[in-house]
């Protein structure tokens, strides 16, 4: 009895580890630890760590909040699982740009342990790219690839950038890896220059630029291009703008042309980026239909400001070739900028404005016009090689403080630039304009022509004054000074004074009586002395008396009264 009761006292004792751990789940169980989310596409994946000892039979649940949210919800897909991660892609969330919060526990029948809390995270920023599925179909020198987006149908994650994805695909021979060539495709593409007949791999990954998001690749793809085709494909497609036309041309190399004819077709190029089969949206380019030649022209209002996708093929009768490869064209890229038309005028004295005009031919060009167009104008001095240079946005432009009565010359030219392109026009034709004189010229110029009248009148007077001393010198004048003219007014008189060299004639009277020669003593006497007068005239001292006169017309009055009957 004693023993037994010994060997049950063991047992007992011996037990006691086997509960105590059972006690000890119920009160001290820790929570997880490092949980994580990730999240490809649409699928979010929590994974977490288990803490300190293992135990049998516990499970883990998690819960979620987002903002507004008061309470916490069960999150479906994450309860009572056995496994240390949990997929919850039934989450239907407002927007993926929110933030989430999780929290995990660990569960034992009615023993829970703490919550532990997994970061905050917005599910845009986490997620990661998921492979994209790509479906193959070959020709003779390309190889048809149609991908479908990454993610479903319906996709929550990715339904803003279903068109904005872009594809790197990476292709090589099968029997040679090292031969790779990586090029960027749309979602409906070709991959052109391959070799008829031969086996080709390769795998695509989607990238999201604006958010730096790339993919990871898919899984390779194999496929064998076939027989190479009767007709070949038209190839080095170019397309240019002249005037208000495009010229599309081609090359085709084919021995026999007489019967070929060519086909020209267009589609947006917006469309490509949208999956799906697009093949019946191609439309055919006016004047570019059975064409005998390798070239077409059609009018440039066909384009609207865009992007397209240009292909043309061949035809014999009923026989066709394949489409060419299709060749991107940006009508921007096309578009002439025509130089503008320069106006140039005198402002006031030294001052020049320029002025700036759009060209008559640029009125129905749309294709740059919405783009604000900056001008470089060149200003120089004809006579120099000295320019001046300005860039700016405006159409008006003054030079002021110039040079009078020089000659100045403008050209200018117009650029665009945007984000996709720079563009610019060819110099426009040379204006060039005359500055007035100054006021300081004014100056000179009246300095001197009053110098020049001044100069003139001198030279006048000085020869009028040189004649008058010559005609003075070699041509006396035979006329008396006009004061002695009025003092002898008589004739006898001023012939005596006028002629010198004139021989006087005496006056003779006849006398019958013996008085007669007193008289003409008298008279000879009267003789003598106006003789000895008229010898002293140029000593005159302008003052002259006529008692002489006087004297003489007595004695002839004397005699006259004597003389007998």
């Amino acid at each position: 009895m004693l023993a037994l009761l010994g060997a049950a006292t063991l047992m007992l004792v011996a037990g006691a580890p086997w509960v105590l751990p059972e006690a000890a789940e119920g009160t001290n169980m820790k929570p997880p630890e490092n949980g994580e989310v990730s999240i490809i596409d649409d699928s979010f994946t929590l994974k977490w760590n288990r803490s300190g000892g293992y135990f049998k039979n516990v499970t883990f649940s998690a819960e979620y909040q987002t903002p507004g949210m008061g309470n916490w919800r069960k999150l479906l897909g994450c309860q009572y699982v056995t496994r240390t991660e949990c997929s919850f892609s039934s989450l239907h969330l407002r927007s993926v740009y929110e933030n989430i919060k999780l929290r995990i526990r660990a569960e034992k029948g009615n023993s829970t342990s703490q919550w532990h809390e997994v970061p905050p995270f917005v599910p845009f920023k986490k997620a990661q790219i998921g492979p994209p599925d790509i479906h193959l179909k070959a020709e003779d020198k390309a190889i048809i690839i149609n991908i479908s987006p990454p993610g479903t149908k319906d996709s929550t994650m990715w339904a803003m950038d279903q068109s904005n994805f872009l594809y790197s695909l990476v292709i090589w021979k099968n029997s040679s890896s090292l031969e790779e060539r990586t090029e960027s495709v749309y979602s409906r593409d070709k991959i052109y220059r391959l070799s008829p007949e031969t086996t080709y791999c390769l795998k695509v990954r989607a990238e999201l630029r604006s958010s730096r998001k790339v993919g990871v690749y898919s899984p390779v793809s194999c496929i064998t291009t076939t027989v190479e085709h009767k007709l070949p494909s038209p190839e080095n497609i170019e397309i240019s703008a002249e005037n208000q036309i495009y010229v599309l041309k081609w090359d085709y190399r084919f021995e026999n042309m007489t019967d070929m004819t060519f086909q020209a077709q267009w589609l947006h190029a917006f469309l490509k980026k949208i999956p799906g089969d697009h093949s019946d949206k191609w439309k055919q380019i006016p004047n570019c239909e059975n064409v005998r030649t390798t070239r077409c022209v059609f009018p440039q209002s066909v384009f609207s400001k865009g992007i397209y996708s240009i292909r043309v093929r061949a035809a014999d009768g009923n026989t066709t070739s394949l489409w060419s490869e299709e060749k991107k064209f940006n009508t921007e890229m096309q578009t002439v900028i025509f130089p503008p038309v320069i106006h140039m005028k005198l402002i006031g004295e030294d001052s020049l404005r320029v002025s700036i005009g759009a060209p008559e031919e640029s009125e129905n060009k749309s294709g740059y016009q919405l783009y604000p167009l900056t001008y470089e104008v060149v200003f120089w001095e004809n006579t120099s090689n000295a320019e001046r240079r300005v860039l700016e946005k405006r159409t008006d432009f003054t030079f002021p403080n110039l040079k009078p009565l020089t000659v100045y010359c403008v050209k200018a030219r117009a650029l665009v630039e945007s984000n996709r392109w720079n563009k610019s026009s060819v110099f426009s034709d040379t204006v060039c304009e005359e500055t007035k004189p100054g006021n300081t010229s004014k100056a000179w110029l009246i300095a001197g022509i009053c110098t020049a009248v001044f100069c003139i009148v001198v030279v006048i007077y000085t020869v009028k004054a040189l004649l008058r001393c010559v005609s003075y010198v070699f041509f006396p004048s035979s006329k008396p000074p006009s004061t002695i003219d009025e003092c002898f007014s008589e004739k006898p008189l001023r012939n005596l004074l006028l002629s010198t060299s004139e021989e006087q004639t005496e006056r003779c009277f006849i006398i019958e009586n013996t008085s007669t020669v007193t008289a003409i003593e008298e008279t000879d006497q009267i003789g003598e002395d106006y003789k000895k007068y008229s010898s002293q005239t140029s000593q005159d001292s302008g003052n002259y008396s006529n008692e002489d006169e006087n004297s003489g017309s007595k004695i002839s009055e004397g005699l006259l009264q004597e003389e007998p009957v």
